[in-house]
């Protein structure tokens, strides 16, 4: 998950992404102190996830929560203050998240999780993986096409560990058993990993699959999946 962070205090910016890196769901985020800054930004890198100071709910944070959901309508957006105010039904632009500050890592845990509960329920409602005959990915009732073969097969064996951490070395292994797991064949399976990647973005459904310090698993609540029922 992509995530940016605006506050007129670049400091707390920053402080808020270090908290939000620490989660295994965000995998990158971005720092403003200026709305018109994370407005041009998000022009060429789509997010997944904002959080904002309240008080920068001005008409330039309003065209940034717009046009943001306008490139990607299922984008949550988690408001925060250091001031007594309304709760989550009353911030701008129906927000999925409120808290106050001093921000709390068990704060901003409980409400990503509730961001992403509905994301991800949205998510599991429209994929579906089929695993008996040919292994198959569906959006909507369309197949994902795959622009490697190989990069098809690791989603495949990611699906049937059933959302388990694998390291790189046991696809490798899983996948190419006749093979020795050298350099050259290191930077091969690096190819169709980030090929995978790029395909499952390119479908909207990156939220999917995780990958953390060479630990890959999928996630069992975005999808739904013949072998699992």
């Amino acid at each position: 998950m992509k995530a940016m962070c605006v506050d007129h205090e670049r400091i707390i910016a920053e402080d808020m992404a270090g908290m939000c890196l620490e989660m295994p769901e965000i995998d990158e985020i971005e720092c403003f102190d200026r709305a018109e800054d994370a407005l041009a930004w998000t022009e060429d890198h789509p997010v997944d996830l904002i959080l904002m100071n309240i008080r920068m709910s001005d008409k330039e944070g309003l065209a940034l929560i717009a046009a943001a959901k306008t490139r990607n309508p299922e984008i949550a957006v988690i408001y925060y203050t250091a001031e007594v105010q309304g709760g989550r039904e009353d911030s701008p632009m129906s927000t999925v998240g409120y808290f106050m500050k001093p921000i709390s890592m068990e704060a901003l845990e409980a409400d990503l999780a509730y961001a992403l509960s509905g994301r991800r329920k949205s998510l599991s409602d429209k994929v579906f993986i089929k695993t008996f005959g040919n292994f198959d990915v569906f959006v909507n009732d369309k197949p994902v096409s795959f622009k490697l073969a190989k990069s098809k097969e690791i989603l495949a064996y990611l699906v049937d560990k059933q959302g388990s951490g694998v390291k790189r070395a046991e696809i490798f292994a899983a996948i190419w058993e006749e093979r020795f797991y050298d350099r050259k064949m290191q930077k091969q399976l690096d190819t169709y990993i980030r090929s995978l990647r790029l395909t499952l973005k390119e479908y909207g459904l990156e939220d999917i699959m995780e990958m953390k310090k060479g630990i890959l698993r999928v996630k069992l609540d975005t999808f739904s999946c013949d072998a699992y029922l």
